[in-house]
């Protein structure tokens, strides 16, 4: 009875999201209500994908009595990579409203150094939550567990910075136990910018590929949009999709053009067309310099060898 009531509560509460309040002496969570309107089923994402990430969410929060028996933290990591635009916030959402999870949006540059991540941020977090760091590739300079900053002395980096070393003892270390049922959330544009530790199993145990828009992710967006499901020039929109790069967000934002469907999907056509044309015209233009690049690195190297020889 007193599981079945907390399960109750669990499943009537309003859905907060926190941030940090650094106006304190000490940093404190802050909170607001999580009101984001984003589900699995209005997700403009790959389907597969999204079911994946559906099972691999309801199988976690059932396994209790096998993260007790195989010794380990109840937690999971997930890295969400891929260009901006393809709806890595929305995922996070959609995962906080499928679980009823509470939101802890950390911004590391807000944090000074490794004992205020453990001692005031993660104790203060609650159980049945999703901690979210978003661009951890940019968001703050980690530096590897040996290394410190060339600008300050060893002493004072290592009292004023959040490092890698720190980082890692956050998400996978002893201080991560101190809590059960906890999602860890990163996200990144470039995911070849991260350091491999942060990536491993136990850390980042899911890596998800938020990809640009796919034919079935077009559906999604035509059903939430345009309210419809069939129509005769979805095999062009499907088409153009399928030969461009186009973010879920860049078509999202045609088909919310105040006008006829057929006008919108028109329109998103000749648009898929320009986008083509300015996707290759880029593309050209970095192989361009590239070679001029490699040109110039050429000549350089030539001109040290031709020195050395003389």
């Amino acid at each position: 009875m007193v599981k079945r009531a907390t399960l109750m509560k669990q499943e009537k509460k309003k859905l907060k999201i926190f941030t940090l309040d650094t106006e304190w002496y000490s940093n404190r969570w802050t909170s607001v209500t999580l009101d984001h309107p984003s589900t699995f089923k209005t997700l403009a994402m790959d389907s597969d994908v999204k079911r994946s990430v559906m099972e691999d969410l309801d199988k976690f929060v059932k396994r209790s009595d096998y993260y007790k028996r195989v010794g380990k933290a109840w937690k999971r990591g997930y890295l969400l990579y891929g260009p901006p635009g393809t709806g890595k916030s929305s995922l996070i959402a959609a995962m906080a409203n499928h679980l009823n999870f509470d939101i802890y949006d950390l911004e590391l540059t807000a944090v000074n150094n490794n004992s205020e991540l453990r001692r005031q941020l993660l104790i203060a977090t609650a159980n049945r939550s999703i901690l979210v760091v978003e661009d951890i590739d940019c968001s703050i300079k980690l530096n590897n567990r040996t290394s410190t900053d060339e600008d300050e002395p060893p002493e004072k980096s290592r009292k004023k910075k959040v490092t890698l070393s720190g980082l890692l003892n956050f998400i996978d270390g002893l201080w991560s136990s101190c809590g059960e049922e906890r999602i860890i959330i990163f996200t990144t544009n470039y995911k070849e910018k991260l350091d491999p530790a942060l990536l491993r199993p136990g850390r980042m145990d899911m890596h998800i590929h938020m990809s640009y828009c796919t034919p079935s992710t077009f559906k999604v967006l035509a059903s939430n949009y345009l309210e419809i499901k069939e129509h005769r020039l979805f095999s062009k929109v499907e088409e153009g999709i399928e030969a461009t790069e186009v973010t879920p967000a860049e078509v999202a934002e045609q088909l919310m053009r105040n006008d006829s469907v057929d006008k919108i999907l028109q329109g998103l056509i000749e648009f898929l067309e320009v986008k083509k044309i300015k996707n290759e015209q880029a593309k050209a233009q970095k192989e361009g310099e590239e070679v001029e690049s490699n040109k110039e690195t050429t000549n350089k190297k030539d001109s040290v060898k031709k020195k050395r020889k003389d």
